[in-house]
């Protein structure tokens, strides 16, 4: 089946801010592919869109981005539905704040797989999806929390920081073929736990943080201008710079202060007892 090259793919389209790609693109008259761990989740928001939008054209599949199979399902069922991509929208990610020690062998895994092998495979998988005409845009969820070395954040900054420099060697193979965008938020205020972290770092919490949308909005400006890293607020641009000219074991004896304040486990819930 021949391909249109029309679609944007949007990963995490059931949470907060995949919501917010998912919003501003439908605007634009972009049509969608959707997928997320909920497919009621997914129905809902694509009936929602359509409903708000009736000439947009939007599609959705659960899949589980930390399983193999889960992701080569996904990628099989666009290629046999002829869905080319001009877009992807690696949006997904697990945020567990809490000790190392505190973890147990599946969550470790868990985290690894989708913030980091899940990105990288659907990275490579949309490549084939893609027409590489210079007009393909990737475009991957990053974090400021990979800015530096971070105690009760260390496996998410860790894999945050290794999805920046996968997105920078491929920026620079794909030149000329592709756009290739890494964007590093601060906070963003989607969940309830998420808010209560922002408001326990006080000031500088809200001043990291910016809204769904304004992500959103930043990131598809950035990855359309092939920015190869987007820091998004002009606060984290400072903080990134004092990370650049403070030393690490400061920086990192700040951060702990910081962030052993509050735990969460997965997805929002409460730390498990280990």
């Amino acid at each position: 089946m021949e391909q249109s090259y029309r679609f944007t793919l949007i990963t995490g389209a059931c949470g907060g801010l995949g919501s917010a790609f998912c919003e501003e693109l439908a605007s634009r008259g972009e049509p969608l592919f959707l997928t997320g761990r909920s497919e009621a989740v997914l129905r809902a928001r694509a009936e929602d869109l359509r409903a708000r939008y009736p000439a947009l054209e939007v599609r959705f599949r659960a899949a589980d981005l930390a399983d193999e199979e889960s992701r080569l399902a996904l990628l099989g069922e666009l290629s046999t539905q002829g869905i080319g991509l001009k877009r992807l929208v690696y949006v997904a990610g697990i945020d567990t704040q809490m000790a190392l020690g505190r973890y147990d062998e599946a969550r470790v895994v868990a985290q690894c797989r989708v913030n980091l092998e899940g990105a990288v495979s659907l990275l490579r998988g949309a490549l084939s999806l893609s027409a590489l005409d210079g007009n393909t845009e990737l475009l991957a969820v990053g974090s400021m929390s990979g800015v530096s070395p971070m105690p009760y954040f260390a496996l998410y900054s860790a894999t945050k920081k290794a999805l920046e420099q996968v997105c920078a060697g491929l920026h620079e193979e794909l030149r000329g073929r592709a756009k290739v965008t890494c964007v590093l938020p601060g906070s963003i205020p989607t969940r309830d736990d998420i808010k209560e972290n922002i408001r326990s770092h006080g000031f500088i919490g809200r001043l990291s943080a910016k809204s769904p949308r304004a992500v959103a909005v930043a990131s598809l400006k950035a990855v359309r201008r092939n920015r190869r890293r987007k820091i998004v607020g002009g606060w984290n641009h400072l903080i990134y710079l004092c990370s650049v000219l403070c030393p690490t074991s400061l920086r990192m004896r700040f951060i702990a202060r910081m962030w052993k304040r509050t735990e969460k486990d997965f997805y929002g819930g409460p730390p498990a007892a280990q």
